[in-house]
């Protein structure tokens, strides 16, 4: 960990917090979430708002060091879903100020 950059700001872990709202893999809500990084440090991965994802401690843990399209599909959980999502947060992140914060909500529906 030490030997690895990581510039994972924290008011970038809150913004991925709020945009996922709950864990990244089953989308469990209400208990308390984890950093864990899509592609693991073990395998070049780094704590960065692109790779981090919030996760529960039962998906962080079972995931390990594993890459993270097999292990959802070991785990049989919508693979797809997860990669498309995972590709709008970040695009929606990549495009707010540097200060990492969240732009506000889109006005309600009438």
């Amino acid at each position: 960990m030490a030997s690895v950059e990581h510039d994972l700001s924290p008011n970038e872990w809150t913004a991925l917090q709020e945009a996922w709202g709950g864990c990244a893999y089953c989308g469990a809500t209400g208990g308390p979430v984890q950093k864990d990084c899509v592609l693991p440090i073990s395998r070049g991965g780094r704590y960065t708002l692109l790779n981090v994802v919030p996760a529960c401690a039962s998906c962080n843990a079972s995931k390990c060091n594993d890459e993270v399209t097999g292990w959802l599909r070991r785990k049989r959980l919508d693979e797809r879903a997860f990669l498309v999502r995972l590709a709008t947060v970040q695009a929606e992140l990549r495009q707010q100020p540097a200060t990492g914060a969240c732009p506000p909500a889109p006005p309600a529906a009438r």
